[in-house]
């Protein structure tokens, strides 16, 4: 028999008891230690993740009755961990644990009928309408001024006039309109005081929808596979990517690394100095 080793054959070490996954802290105990040890409030936290102070302090009690669902608690849970300096995917995987597993997910369409509007009037193209008014106006002027001309022309000696062919003016031509500058182009150097946003379908569509920091609606609907889409504001842009797993995404010309599911909803909001976390 070997010194140190078990009549068996085994490490005494083997036999030891691992410690029950009951022993650590639930994930709303472990988001306030962790919010409490980084110094923040729950008002910076709500701030900075914009989930509203009610829900932050319920969370942290344990409380995702007021999530929504599971999909929605889920995605509380990973932008609170990310606030306060925490593994997303540990508790995730703890809320998963603890719930009856990851959710079964959601189609996307229906969760956007709600936030659709009407798409907006598309206006008129005052730019060619002036230009062509202007090219019919002198147009106009041209051939009037040669018609008095020729009416005020005298003959010297009496006789048959001769015949001069006047050549009918020519007509006005329509400048052609400039093809739109295509704003799904890949960003080369996004401008620093925007909020710069491209999203592009990898290998699966995906129903997305994207507004504005003053609430307007600048997209809502399915982006195909290898579609794009790039979306600029001043100060923010708020998004809902129904199927997130199949989004490459980019803010201000940087590409958020985030690893979403298939299938996976995810409701995000960038200003002009993200991503500065995740």
């Amino acid at each position: 028999m070997s010194i140190g080793n078990a009549p068996d054959g085994n490490s005494p070490e083997d036999n030891r008891p691992s410690l029950p996954e009951d022993d650590r802290p639930s994930i709303g105990r472990a988001l306030r230690e962790a919010r409490i040890d980084s110094g923040l409030t729950v008002e910076e936290v709500s701030n900075s993740t914009r989930v509203r102070i009610p829900l932050v302090h319920a969370i942290e009690e344990d409380d995702f009755s007021r999530c929504g669902g599971d999909v929605y608690a889920r995605g509380h849970v990973r932008t609170l961990a990310r606030a306060v300096g925490l593994d997303p995917a540990a508790l995730v995987e703890q809320y998963d644990a603890e719930h009856g597993g990851r959710p079964t997910p959601t189609p996307a369409a229906p969760l956007f009928e709600a936030e659709r509007i009407r798409p907006e009037r598309r206006r008129p193209n005052w730019t060619a309408a002036m230009v062509a008014a202007i090219v019919a106006v002198v147009g106009f002027v041209g051939f009037t001024l040669l018609g008095r001309d020729d009416s005020g022309s005298k003959h010297v000696a009496e006789g048959p006039a001769p015949s001069r062919s006047v050549s009918p003016p020519a007509k006005p031509v329509q400048p052609e309109p400039s093809p739109p500058v295509a704003s799904e182009s890949a960003i080369a150097a996004v401008p620093q005081d925007k909020v710069t946003v491209k999203l592009t379908a990898i290998d699966d569509k995906s129903w997305i929808s994207a507004k504005a920091r003053d609430g307007k609606l600048l997209f809502d609907g399915l982006l195909l596979k290898g579609d794009s889409k790039t979306f600029q504001d001043d100060e923010r842009l708020d998004l809902i990517l129904g199927n997130a797993g199949a989004i490459e995404l980019y803010v201000n010309g940087k590409k958020v690394e985030d690893e979403f599911a298939r299938g996976q909803v995810e409701r995000l909001s960038y200003t002009k100095g993200d991503p500065q976390v995740g």
